[in-house]
C-alpha cells in the first residue's frame, strides 16, 4: 500500500481580513481572550491586512518598530497599541461584565 503525502499551505488570517466587518470581528475574538499579547498578535494580523507600510507612515513609526510591536514576544506600550488603533480606525469602548462580583 501506497501512502499520500498530503501538502498544506501556512495559514495567515491576514488574506481574509478584507472588510470592516470581518477585522471587527477578529479583533473583538482576540479582546475575549484577555491575553495583551494575544491582542497585540492580532493589531499586528491587522495591520498587515491593511498595508503595513500605510500604517507606518500613518502613526509616524517604522515598519521594523511596528513588526517588533507585533510579533508577540514583546508587549507594546498602551499609548503605541491606540495610536495604531487609532490609524486603524479601531476603537475600544470600556463594557461592564456581567460576573456577579463587585469589583
Amino acid at each position: 500500500m501506497k501512502t499520500r503525502k498530503i501538502e498544506t499551505a501556512a495559514w495567515d488570517s491576514a488574506e481574509v481580513l478584507d472588510t470592516p466587518e470581518a477585522i471587527e470581528e477578529y479583533l473583538a475574538a482576540a479582546f475575549e481572550t484577555d491575553d495583551p499579547v494575544f491582542i497585540a498578535k492580532a493589531l499586528g494580523v491587522v495591520a498587515r491586512a491593511r498595508n503595513m507600510s500605510e500604517l507606518a507612515r500613518d502613526v509616524g513609526m517604522t515598519r521594523a518598530a511596528l513588526y517588533r510591536a507585533f510579533n508577540g514576544e514583546t508587549s507594546p506600550e498602551f499609548a503605541t497599541i491606540m495610536k495604531i488603533m487609532h490609524a486603524l480606525g479601531v476603537g475600544i469602548a470600556p463594557v461592564m461584565r456581567r460576573t456577579g462580583k463587585a469589583a
